[in-house]
């Protein structure tokens, strides 16, 4: 059975000893929930790829407590500077080349040169790595290419009994990854839109290039798989009806003639939408097969601020699921 451990002094003490012992903790966020393991301990990270059916080429971020404490794995330009003081802490992942004595394990950063890091704002997450005293790997606490966890107890849907424990801080704020971004290169490059939006990138750095990873390039970031977030029934994007057979996904008032329907926004927001999008999909999952729904009507949502976020993950969700390993 899986530890559920509260957001305490004491709690947050059991986890950090957990993880320097090599073990697996869930922990809260502002974005989702991370499963983590010492970054350092090459055999941890390699339960989370168990835990989670992972494929081996998508890396993990690393989290730290302060961005001085992540420098010293990766080498920070001044433009990294720029987005620590301006961003963390916070929903943001800097891709950045590692240093020659990176104490990172390889395994993390999926063998590359490059390692994504990020100090996160959640004060019982930044207390956590603080008393853990290393970088702590931390993907998304679900089994690969399942929807993403914004409670512990989406946690433990997925993961009771194959992790040690969750640190249960209470739902996550923001409610969609972090946003990631590539700054090992000349040009800045945004790879994952998140809880961070492009313009207030760009009102720090200027003009970022949008990108994707070429055919056969080894993925630089999480989150860049064709298939991903996607719950078991079909999902349908850009739903102006709703048939019979379908449940709804709403943004806005909802289509006529749904059954069975979950709101991310009756005031078309799309910063509420983002904090309930994974928690959607989970109970339309649910309740739609219990009512007999054979896919998930999404209705459209814009890509202002979080909405490219949200239609980010609703992308990969409704994407073919050909491959096996593909989440």
């Amino acid at each position: 059975m899986t530890e559920i451990l509260q957001a305490d002094p004491a709690g947050v003490k059991r986890a950090a000893d957990l993880l320097r012992d090599g073990k697996l903790v869930a922990f809260g966020t502002e974005t989702v929930y991370g499963l983590g393991a010492d970054a350092t301990n090459a055999e941890a990270v390699a339960a989370i790829f168990q835990a989670k059916g992972r494929p081996r080429f998508n890396p993990l971020i690393c989290h730290y407590p302060s961005a001085q404490a992540a420098f010293r794995d990766v080498v920070a330009d001044a433009r990294a500077e720029a987005v620590a003081r301006a961003f963390w802490p916070g929903p943001l992942t800097v891709i950045l080349p590692r240093r020659p004595d990176c104490a990172v394990a390889l395994l993390t950063g999926a063998g590359l040169d490059t390692l994504g890091v990020r100090v996160p704002r959640h004060p019982v997450a930044n207390a956590l790595l603080r008393q853990a005293g290393r970088a702590i790997a931390g993907p998304s606490a679900n089994r690969s290419g399942h929807v993403s966890p914004t409670s512990a107890g989406h946690v433990l849907d997925g993961l009771d009994g194959r992790i040690a424990a969750v640190l249960d801080s209470g739902p996550c704020e923001v409610g969609v990854e972090s946003t990631v971004l590539d700054l090992s290169g000349p040009v800045p490059v945004l790879l994952r839109p998140g809880g961070v939006t492009l313009d207030a990138l760009e009102a720090c750095l200027g003009p970022i290039q949008r990108g994707a990873p070429i055919s056969g390039e080894a993925l630089r970031s999480p989150g860049l798989l064709a298939s991903h977030y996607a719950p078991d029934l079909p999902v349908r994007l850009g739903a102006t009806s709703v048939a019979d057979d379908e449940a709804l996904l709403a943004f806005g008032p909802a289509l006529p003639g749904a059954r069975c329907v979950f709101h991310l926004s009756e005031a078309g927001k799309t910063t509420e939408a983002a904090a309930r999008l994974f928690e959607g999909l989970r109970w339309l999952d649910a309740e739609g097969r219990r009512l007999g729904a054979v896919r998930i009507a999404v209705m459209p949502i814009p890509d202002a601020d979080l909405g490219a976020a949200v239609n980010d993950r609703l992308q990969r969700a409704a994407a073919p699921r050909g491959r096996p390993d593909g989440g």
